[in-house]
């Protein structure tokens, strides 16, 4: 049972692709995702979240219900454990974090590629959901359609950034997204305090991207934000993420609301 992976038929067309960021694992949060009808695809952020295996399955089988890919973006520790039970879940593309190295970024690349003659990889035949359990698609197809899966990773590190052109040039890496804050956190200074610094880092990291023909995708507030995204050559984009909506909401109608009711003299 082979199943087309949308997020990777999106890239390998050159379209774009607009996602947004969840942080709840319950299904219906994704399921309304889809209903809005305007995102290819939802990133599960469970570098912040809890989660269990239950979860990653049940988030997949809500967003293939609304014809939508998935990303999970994993923790650095034990990131190969986490990838490789989530592809076989039926995410289609994970989403790494905390590399400094060229040398971490390969041998993170072969912890979800099929450990095969044509790929090289470490990850074995995974009886799980994404293949109907018992598949019956021969291990050729299963190769290949592991080997599909989106490989992303951020650029969040000065060390990252710094040799870029290096980091760039490894085959298997589809995506990439810059990290302001850790960026800033890892050179030692605050992002509020010199954000031109950040531009620079951020521009040199999707520039560079690009002229190795890998796509940069870049995290959104809003949509004016893309603008100047647009006119660097970024096609992927995650707008909004899901706690932050919610907190962003609570804190200027709470506001407004307060204000509203100490001018009728109910509160002070």
């Amino acid at each position: 049972m082979v199943k087309e992976n949308k997020f990777r038929m999106l890239l390998d067309s050159g379209r774009p692709t607009l996602s947004t960021r969840l942080h709840s694992t319950w299904p219906l949060v994704t399921e309304a995702v889809g209903a809005v009808g305007r995102y290819d695809y939802i990133e599960f952020v469970a570098e912040y979240a809890p989660y269990d295996q239950y979860d990653m399955e049940n988030m997949v089988r809500a967003a293939e219900l609304h014809n939508m890919g998935s990303m999970m973006k994993v923790d650095y520790q034990d990131r190969g454990f986490a990838a490789q039970k989530a592809v076989a879940s039926g995410f289609q593309s994970i989403l790494f974090t905390d590399h400094t190295a060229p040398e971490e970024v390969e041998e993170t690349i072969k912890m979800i590629l099929p450990k095969c003659p044509a790929y090289g990889g470490k990850m074995g035949y995974a009886a799980r959901r994404w293949i109907g359990y018992q598949s019956v698609s021969s291990q050729d197809e299963y190769a290949d359609m592991a080997a599909a899966t989106v490989k992303a990773f951020m650029v969040e590190k000065k060390e990252t950034v710094d040799c870029i052109e290096e980091f760039c040039s490894i085959p298997g890496i589809d995506m990439i997204q810059f990290g302001p804050n850790d960026f800033a956190l890892s050179s030692g200074f605050n992002m509020k305090d010199d954000k031109k610094r950040v531009q620079e880092a951020e521009k040199k990291v999707i520039e560079t991207a690009i002229r190795h023909g890998i796509r940069p995708r870049c995290e959104l507030n809003s949509a004016e934000e893309a603008r100047y995204y647009l006119d660097l050559g970024v096609r992927d984009f995650s707008l909004g993420l899901e706690l932050r909506i919610l907190q962003n909401f609570l804190t200027k109608e709470g506001d407004e609301l307060i204000d509203l009711m100490a001018q009728n003299g109910l509160v002070k």
